[in-house]
């Protein structure tokens, strides 16, 4: 296995989910068209990460994203409660 490959335990659990056919969904229905930070596929991972934590709020949230490893797994840098 590749050394830089990121393949943390979170994404072993996004595994079964068919990125090919929802990325397709969402260029066909043009969603991430103006979007600058917050994709959708990084917003599923974010938010099914806050409920598999329990989060209780966006302050929580974005707190989470601080971490340098996540980070890389939702391809962001980071982001605020209000963007969220």
């Amino acid at each position: 296995m590749d050394k830089n490959t990121l393949f943390t335990s979170f994404g072993k659990w996004l595994a079964p989910i068919c990125t090919k056919t929802f990325t397709n969904q969402i260029t066909e229905t043009g969603q991430d068209k103006y979007v600058k930070k917050l994709t959708t596929p990084a917003y599923l991972k974010l938010f099914l990460h806050a409920q598999l934590q329990g989060r209780d709020g966006l302050r929580d949230i974005a707190d989470d994203v601080l971490c340098k490893e996540f980070q890389q797994e939702l391809g962001l840098e980071s982001i605020s409660a209000a963007q969220l």
